[in-house]
């Protein structure tokens, strides 16, 4: 298989077996393509939990079941505030 990179993208690898990380280009590739594969899943299982959640509040909504905005919105800009906050 040959692929055709960008000369920016060709530079980047150039650098990282420059570095001494990596014996290859090849290595470099492989190693992208790996860490492709495990965001690739990680994304599929926050859109499988999304559609969980969201097929868990329609089924909620179909019952009847009501949310209050204020409360509701002071909830998510705790958890907003929350997230924004510096890590340790």
């Amino acid at each position: 298989m040959n692929v055709s990179l960008t000369p920016e993208l060709e530079e980047f690898v150039s650098a990282k077996v420059g570095s001494g990380r990596y014996k290859s280009a090849s290595e470099v590739v492989r190693e992208a393509l790996r860490l492709l594969e495990e965001y690739d899943s990680a994304r599929a299982a926050q859109l499988a939990e999304f559609n969980g959640e969201l097929g868990r509040r329609v089924a909620s909504f179909n019952r009847g079941e009501t949310v209050d905005p204020v409360e509701s919105r002071a909830r998510l800009q705790r958890k907003s505030a929350e997230r924004r906050k510096p890590r340790a």
